[in-house]
C-alpha cells in the first residue's frame, strides 16, 4: 500500500502545477516599440502546459470513480501530454500506456520510458496519429481496467484552463493595470484556447481570441487535415471535438519555418529556451496586435521548452524565406510577472 492517500498525493501535483510566471516580451516591429505577453508554460512539473490539463482529469476521473487504484492509463499523444500522463500517472501509482506517432522526437519518446510508460509508436501505414487513438479507445472498450483521459474530447480538458491559465494570466495582467484585447495560441487538443477564452470573455466580452495553425497544414482553416509541418503538439490529423470554431476568431496562420527562427531566437538573444509552438505563439501574437494596435495588450502562451526538440530542425540553421516575421522583430528583453493568489486563497506558506 502507498504510505500516501491519493488525495494527497493529488494535492502535491497541484503544488508543482501552474502558477506560472507571465513574461512581458519588449520587441520592436514595424517601427512601433512593442509588448506581448507570454505565460512561461515550461515552470511547470514536467516542463509543459499539458499538466494542467492532465492533473485536472486524474482529478476528475477519481472523484467520479471512472478511475481506480492499479488501473491502466492509456492515452494517445503528440508527446507532451504522454510526458505528463507519465509522470502524474507513476505518481499515482497507474501503469501508463503511450500511443504515439513514430516521427515525433526522439526526446519525447525517451522522457516517456524513463518515467516508466511503455511506449507504442504508429507509423504512417498504421493511420498515425488517427491510429493512435483508435488503438487506444479499442484497448479501453476491451478491458475493464483501463481509463482513457481523451484528452481531445474530454471537456475537463478545456475546463483546467479556464478555471487556472485563464484566471492566472487576468491576475497578472490586472497587477499591472491591464485588460486582455486579444489571446492567441496554437491548437492541438485545443483545450487552451478554448478554457482561457472563456476565462477571458467573462471578464472582457469583446476580447479577440485567435487559435493558431501551421501555414504548411491548415486543419483548422480547410475542415480536414491537409499538407505536414515542423510545429510538433499542434495541427494534428483532425479537428478535435472540444474545439468549437465558432467561439473563436480568425484563425491565424504562422510558418514552420518562421516559428522555429522566433523559438531561436527567444533562446539565443533572451535566453528564452521554448519550443517550436512557442515560437508560433509569439508570431501569431504580433498578427493579433497588428489588427488591432500595436499598444494592444495581446497574450498567449510558452507552451513547452526546447529540451525535447534538440534532434529536430530547431537546432539547425532554418532559411529565412520571404513573408517571415521573425527576422524583421528586434527582440529587446522582458519582465517576468508573479501570479498573485487568487482572492480568498490562504497565503503561501
Amino acid at each position: 500500500m502507498h504510505p500516501f492517500p491519493v488525495s494527497q498525493r493529488i494535492d502535491t501535483l497541484a503544488d508543482l502545477i501552474g502558477q506560472t510566471p507571465l513574461l512581458a516580451i519588449h520587441l520592436r516591429w514595424k517601427g512601433a516599440r512593442r509588448v506581448v505577453h507570454a505565460k512561461a508554460e515550461h515552470y511547470n512539473l514536467t516542463g509543459s502546459i499539458k499538466d494542467r490539463m492532465a492533473l485536472n482529469v486524474l482529478r476528475q476521473a477519481y472523484a467520479c470513480d471512472a478511475l481506480k487504484p492499479g488501473d491502466t492509463i492509456v492515452e494517445a499523444t503528440s508527446g507532451n501530454t504522454g510526458i505528463s500522463f507519465a509522470s502524474l500517472g507513476r505518481m499515482l501509482g497507474h501503469p501508463v500506456r503511450i500511443h504515439m506517432p513514430d516521427w515525433m522526437s526522439d526526446e519525447r519518446k525517451a522522457l516517456m520510458r524513463s518515467m516508466g510508460a511503455e511506449l507504442r509508436l504508429f507509423s504512417r501505414a498504421e493511420d498515425g496519429f488517427l491510429g493512435s487513438i483508435a488503438a487506444a479507445q479499442e484497448m479501453a472498450r476491451a478491458r475493464d481496467d483501463v481509463f482513457l483521459p481523451d484528452q481531445f474530447g474530454n471537456p475537463h480538458n478545456c475546463e483546467a484552463h479556464e478555471q487556472s491559465t485563464g484566471p492566472e494570466l487576468i491576475r497578472q495582467l490586472a497587477s499591472r493595470g491591464l485588460c486582455p484585447d486579444a489571446f492567441v495560441a496554437g491548437v492541438g487538443t485545443g483545450g487552451t484556447v478554448m478554457g482561457v477564452g472563456r476565462a477571458l470573455r467573462r471578464i472582457a466580452p469583446g476580447v479577440q481570441v485567435h487559435p493558431v495553425e501551421p501555414l504548411e497544414s491548415p486543419t483548422l482553416s480547410t475542415g480536414y487535415k491537409t499538407g505536414a509541418h515542423r510545429i510538433q503538439g499542434v495541427s494534428d490529423d483532425f479537428i478535435p471535438p472540444v474545439v468549437d470554431l465558432g467561439e473563436l476568431g480568425a484563425v491565424l496562420s504562422v510558418s514552420d519555418g518562421d516559428a522555429i527562427i522566433m523559438a531561436q531566437r527567444l533562446a539565443c538573444e533572451l535566453g528564452l529556451a521554448v519550443g517550436i509552438s512557442s515560437g508560433a505563439n509569439l508570431v501569431a501574437a504580433l498578427l493579433a496586435q497588428d489588427r488591432l494596435s500595436p499598444d494592444a495588450v495581446v497574450a498567449t502562451v510558452f507552451s513547452d521548452d526546447n529540451k525535447k526538440y534538440l534532434s529536430t530542425d530547431l537546432a539547425r540553421v532554418e532559411p529565412v524565406k520571404p513573408g517571415y516575421i521573425a527576422p524583421e522583430v528586434e527582440l529587446i528583453g522582458y519582465e517576468a510577472i508573479a501570479c498573485p493568489p487568487a482572492a480568498g486563497a490562504p497565503p503561501a506558506g
